[in-house]
Formats: structure tokens, sequence, C-alpha cells
């Protein structure tokens, strides 16, 4: 069997329902429209699942509006930068509760087995799951960095070591940061890499 980090191959499951691929191509611009490379994607053809049946709920980790007018009250008032980051690939990272089966690569088929199917280990983009897998990946990542997780906003965590804070707001696949100490800063972008 071919294995890899995201996928094995397996024989069709006659009990589970196997969902389709495809490639998405796209050109990266510079400012003046120049093509500088090109991008290609697998993705689901998440529009095929069906609630129940494939997943039981979707979801996407959303922060409130007064979470992030809070957050950026605080950090002017303690006088602390704030900082983005986009997690450029936070919905490969999810580790999948559900049994979840994909087709065989178009153009990648084995043609000794071809009715052998992926079985996934890890989300892919279009999966209705990834949003949510990828969200408890980060918060069990946070919980075990000693974070504690705000009561009123589950997207607001806060990191205390005697006087100083670092405040982090998740929202889907970008996280807003600041801290009361610069190294604080240096240490979760280390961390978060």
């Amino acid at each position: 069997m071919k294995k890899n980090n995201t996928w094995e191959l397996v024989p069709r499951p006659a009990d589970n329902n196997v969902i389709g691929t495809k490639w998405v191509f796209k050109n990266k611009m510079n400012e003046q429209g120049q093509i500088v490379g090109n991008k290609s994607r697998l993705v689901f053809k998440g529009y095929t699942q069906v609630e129940g049946q494939f997943f039981d709920e979707t979801f996407a980790s959303i922060a409130r509006m007064e979470a992030i007018r809070m957050f950026l009250a605080y950090a002017y008032h303690k006088n602390f930068k704030v900082y983005q980051m986009d997690v450029k690939s936070t919905f490969l990272n999810g580790h999948l509760e559900e049994e979840v089966y994909m087709e065989q690569l178009e153009g990648f088929s084995l043609t000794d087995i071809p009715d052998y199917v992926g079985k996934l280990k890890k989300a892919l983009y279009g999966l209705k799951q990834a949003p949510k897998a990828s969200y408890y990946r980060l918060d069990k990542c946070l919980h075990e960095q000693v974070f504690k997780k705000n009561t009123v906003d589950n997207n607001l965590y806060v990191k205390s070591e005697g006087n100083d804070l670092l405040i982090v707001l998740v929202y889907v696949d970008d996280i807003i940061f600041g801290s009361t100490n610069d190294s604080s800063i240096l240490w979760f972008t280390n961390t978060m890499q």
C-alpha cells in the first residue's frame, strides 16, 4: 500500500461514501499584473458532502466584534503593538475525527489497484470538517502553552506571567496578537511556526 502523511490507499469501503477531489490552479501576479508564479491546490468537492452522512456539523472560528474592540482598546491602553499572522495552511493541519475517503487523484490513479481509495489522516481544503479540525488542533496547542480561553469569546486566549500579558485572538485562519512584553511576541511567533 502507498502511504503519505495526509492519506493512505485502502480498499474501497462498502459502507462509507467516497468524496471526489479536483485540482485548482491559479496564477500568482505581482503589482504590475505580470505572472510571477503558479499555484496548484488539491481540494475536496465539499459541495457533495451531505450533513449527517459525511459530517455532523460545520464550524468556523469567528471572533466576536466586541472581543476585537476590547482587544484593540486594551492594546491601546497598555501601549503595546498589535500583530497579525495569517496561517497559510490552517485547513491542512487538522486531524479528522471521522473516517473520510477520497477518490484516487485524477491523473495519478494506480492502474494495478484502480478500486482503491484514499483514507484521510488530515483535513484538506474544501472538506466541511476542515475548519473545525484545525481550530481544535490550535486550541489544544494554545492550552498546552498555558493559555486560558476567555469565557465571553472562545476565540480569545490570554497568557499571563507576572505583570506580562500575551493576548491572542483567532479569526478563521488569522491570528491577531499582542503583548506587554516584546520577548513574549518573539516567543509566540516562533512557537506558532
